[in-house]
């Protein structure tokens, strides 16, 4: 185990190293190594490590979400108003119902498996979409019309959105029947996720105003409690819908709303974390990916991905319609909401690990969808934010 471990940290930190060198997202180098590692090349990844895979990638999920909350001021999507509202659920919802459409047809999955499929690949990605919008708020370019606070918002909640989808649609394709009743428990499953988080929030404000503690001892609780939110999803047995994911986001939001000097010091720590998370997040991830799978899958597999993306496309249109956009500005934001990584990575083998029928072309087309669209969408958008946006003066 402690070789695979030491495996992983040099062939992703080094593979990564490489694929920024190349001006590609790191993440596409990480993803590489792990196929690298995996059983069809080096077959470098202990049984010990696979066995607990799914557990560090769920983690690393905790720590994204933790990263968003305690980062996404609810002011910014007052500022912005309609457009980031819409864009933090539309395009996803778009794509969705696109790869259902698409899912029966090119690769002959069931509505359920199709469903399931979407919420994987709908998700944008804020590792490649935040950092280039701060570097645009920074240069004062399409800051006017508040473009990349609109963007990073809507980014940021349009992934919590999809992921409490996918939670969802699990426990449907585990059924294998589709069920309104499961659809209609989502609500509720938000609003309670939504109060956990928020009145844990609150107790932990008032903890940490009241008694001195490390920063570091602060971000090991916080983190411990958004593990066990996690494991209280998965153990409530029905007895009441819960989302465990929400709730570690509310519970972000609450510190960065009550504790706002504090919130901006733990996310500095969080993204020290992500560092090493990411690298076991995404070289799994691609030593997950089955390679005998892709020649049987890919060209209908890409046909999907790309189909999907138009559907998503137009949920953007849909979204900055009727606002001061202009055609240019509106297809820089279709640009901005193209890249997909992170979430792809941390939820792509879920359904793969749980048995799930067609689980292996599930994990197959989120590491492409990751592949095609990382990179894709990182150059459009720095080769088209001089040409569709006005610098501020």
């Amino acid at each position: 185990m402690l070789l695979t471990f030491s495996l992983i940290i040099l062939f992703g930190f080094g593979f990564s190293e490489l694929a920024y060198r190349l001006k590609l997202p790191r993440i596409v180098g990480m993803l590489l190594s792990g196929i690298v590692l995996g059983p069809y090349l080096l077959n470098a990844i202990s049984p010990e490590v696979s066995a607990i895979s799914l557990d560090i990638r769920q983690m690393a999920l905790i720590i994204i979400l933790l990263r968003a909350g305690l980062s996404l001021d609810l002011q910014d999507l007052k500022k912005v108003g309609k457009p980031a509202i819409l864009l933090s659920f539309l395009p996803a919802t778009f794509e969705i119902i696109g790869t259902m459409i698409l899912g029966p047809l090119l690769l002959g999955l069931t509505l359920i498996e199709s469903a399931l499929l979407g919420s994987i690949l709908a998700a944008v990605s804020p590792a490649i979409v935040v950092p280039r919008m701060l570097q645009l708020i920074h240069d004062k370019r399409g800051t006017e019309k508040k473009i990349p606070h609109m963007i990073m918002a809507g980014a940021s909640v349009d992934d919590v959105y999809v992921i409490v989808l996918f939670t969802s649609f699990i426990t449907m394709a585990k059924d294998g029947v589709f069920s309104w009743e499961v659809l209609l428990r989502l609500p509720l499953a938000i609003l309670i996720g939504v109060l956990a988080g928020v009145s844990l929030g609150v107790a932990l404000t008032s903890l940490f105003k009241r008694f001195h503690i490390r920063d570091t001892s602060k971000v090991l609780l916080i983190l411990s409690l958004s593990l066990f939110l996690l494991t209280l999803e998965q153990l409530e047995l029905n007895l009441f819908p819960f989302s465990g994911l929400l709730a570690t986001l509310s519970l972000g939001i609450t510190l960065l709303t009550r504790y706002p000097v504090l919130a901006k010091r733990l996310v500095v720590k969080y993204e020290k974390i992500w560092v090493l998370s990411e690298t076991f997040l995404f070289v799994l991830v691609g030593a997950a990916v089955s390679m005998t799978l892709i020649p049987n899958v890919g060209f209908y597999a890409v046909l999907l991905i790309l189909g999907a993306l138009v559907f998503r496309s137009i949920g953007v249109f849909v979204s900055t319609r009727g606002t001061a956009l202009t055609v240019k500005e509106q297809m820089f934001t279709v640009f901005a909401y193209l890249p997909k990584a992170t979430v792809q990575a941390s939820i792509g083998s879920i359904p793969l690990a749980l048995g799930i029928s067609n689980g292996d072309t599930m994990l197959t087309l989120a590491v492409l969808a990751i592949l095609l669209t990382a990179p894709l969408g990182a150059f459009l958008i720095d080769l088209t934010k001089h040409k569709l946006l006005k610098k501020e003066l």
